[in-house]
């Protein structure tokens, strides 16, 4: 999340281009569960649970796929859910939840979701906009005193991550402290001050510029215009009304994982991990050879990602989510036109994927996606098609630096989207946590 999440939204776009989207046709509705139990590398071996009814027509190659991408890419756990309304439903449980053990993952494991925070985060500033709280064109200092630019700068720019502030998950001694005092307790005020204290990347919508500043900023609004936490914000006004029990924002001082869930892993330090996620030529030999061994995140307390991206949820609770984010059920419909249409290119190369109000867009797939030290997520939808993609694994990055749920993204597009265009990875962007394209770097996102 420290890159971002909106970093692994543009990553995907530079990734994975999609046209075509042509689907199978079975009605089976049923949900098999598959399992792959893993050593210290991903796992090779799966077992599948008998189903009542026949499996949709996709699962023997979303299942080949997924492995395959594990075993090259040391991916110890991975649980994915697909939903394609012709074909049926299914959710796979892949390799282990504890490096070096046969103990398998669980279709409920929770997850750190990283950067999907970020969406939580605008949508309910988008609900108190259209409750007549705020104004999307309010400038920050309205709320929000000593911001740069804090005069110029509306709410909107920054769910639109084109505000210009540095983000604070870029600083040397953020990165430092989250490696030396993983249980640290970190404030908002105390994560803005930092960014403050660095020179503005742009002056307020100049250009797109993924910071994890801009959405703790969102998060004191919220607080300060709710009169509770940012927390309780999240359940009275998204997990209740969508029945998410599974998911939840923990208080700063919390660093727990409810269980069931997998240990989470990281190579490389926040430190190292700052410019990119990339290991040596050296190092990504030895990791990939199973000598190099990741580091234990699980319980590194998130507080420094707030409502940037410190909530934890199953595939289950996202895929209900990410379906209302997109399709609607969380905004008035007048509201919910506002953010889709404020989807803008992140580049002006990649056209057909972008970012807008707390959203990413990778060409027909909608949603997000999150990186944290310890876990990886994605959810996507397909509003035309009704597909939904959501993953969650628990190794933050591959050895070449690229985002484990983005890889085996990857890997299941053209199942899918027979004509997707799915090159080689560029580059590991960094700085941000993990969002449709995004920079994540160090602490990730």
């Amino acid at each position: 999340m420290k890159r971002s999440t909106a970093a692994t939204a543009l990553l995907i776009a530079g990734t994975v281009g999609l046209a075509g989207c042509t689907s199978g046709s079975t009605t089976s509705n049923s949900t098999p569960s598959q399992s792959t139990s893993a050593s210290n590398t991903a796992a090779a071996a799966a077992s599948t649970s008998p189903a009542p009814d026949a499996e949709p027509a996709y699962v023997d190659k979303a299942s080949d796929a997924v492995r395959k991408v594990m075993q090259e890419n040391v991916i110890p756990g991975a649980v994915v859910l697909i939903s394609a309304p012709d074909q049926g439903e299914w959710t796979g449980t892949f390799g282990t939840r504890t490096w070096g053990t046969e103990e398998p993952m669980q279709a409920g494991d929770h997850f750190r979701i990283g950067s999907n925070t970020k969406t939580l985060t605008s949508t309910v500033i988008l609900q108190l906009a259209q409750e007549g709280k705020l104004s999307l064109d309010d400038p920050i200092d309205t709320y929000i005193p000593g911001v740069p630019n804090g005069d110029k700068i509306t709410i909107r720019n920054l769910s639109e991550m084109r505000s210009g502030l540095f983000s604070y998950s870029f600083d040397t001694t953020v990165n430092n402290t989250l490696d030396q005092q993983p249980q640290k307790i970190w404030t908002p005020q105390e994560l803005i001050d930092i960014a403050f204290s660095h020179p503005v990347n742009s002056g307020p919508g100049e250009e797109f510029n993924y910071s994890n500043t801009n959405i703790i900023l969102l998060g004191m609004v919220i607080e300060k215009l709710t009169g509770t936490t940012a927390s309780q914000a999240f359940q009275e006004r998204i997990f209740t009304p969508l029945g998410l029990q599974d998911t939840s924002l923990p208080l700063p001082p919390d660093s727990a994982i409810p269980n069931p869930h997998p240990q989470g892993y990281s190579f490389g330090s926040n430190t190292s991990t700052i410019d990119t996620y990339a290991l040596s030529a050296e190092d990504e030999k030895r990791a990939l050879a199973g000598t190099l061994l990741p580091n234990n995140e699980t319980m590194a307390n998130p507080s420094w990602a707030w409502t940037a991206g410190g909530a934890i949820s199953t595939v289950a609770d996202m895929k209900t989510y990410v379906e209302a984010l997109v399709d609607g059920g969380l905004l008035d419909a007048q509201m919910q036109k506002t953010r889709m249409d404020s989807i803008q290119a992140m580049d002006p190369a990649m056209p057909t994927s972008g970012y807008g109000l707390g959203i990413a867009k990778f060409d027909t797939l909608y949603g997000h996606d999150g990186q944290i030290p310890g876990f990886m997520t994605f959810m996507g939808h397909d509003p035309d098609t009704g597909l939904t993609i959501v993953i969650g694994t628990n190794l933050a990055t591959v050895p070449g630096g690229e985002g484990s749920a983005l890889a085996i993204l990857k890997g299941l597009i053209p199942i899918f989207y027979p004509n997707a265009v799915v090159p080689g990875d560029p580059a590991a962007a960094p700085g941000a946590t993990s969002a449709p394209s995004a920079a994540s770097s160090g602490a990730g996102g």
